[in-house]
């Protein structure tokens, strides 16, 4: 672990860029029961029960010292998907 952060202390160098990249599966979901609105003196309700609505995924890659950052939401995550954004990431 020590390594990779001395990685992200090095100073700014455009022919060696440092890129962090990330990714997050992200489950959908809407409300089953409609949500109690607020009232004077009382919050709004919303009940604990949802409905599937499917997954998404969020590719996430930045170089902090440059100030970019690329972002990409997809439907599934493949390995398809993963090395589409890795050609993104090298094309910048």
């Amino acid at each position: 672990m020590e390594i990779v952060l001395d990685v992200y202390k090095r100073l700014f160098d455009p022919s060696h860029p440092v890129v962090c990249m990330d990714e997050s599966p992200k489950q959908l979901i809407s409300e089953a029961r409609i949500p109690i609105a607020a009232s004077p003196g009382r919050a709004a309700k919303h009940d604990y029960e949802y409905k599937r609505c499917g997954l998404s995924n969020i590719f996430l890659a930045c170089e902090p010292l440059a100030g970019k950052r690329i972002v990409k939401v997809t439907e599934r995550k493949t390995m398809l998907d993963w090395a589409c954004f890795m050609e993104e990431i090298a094309a910048h």
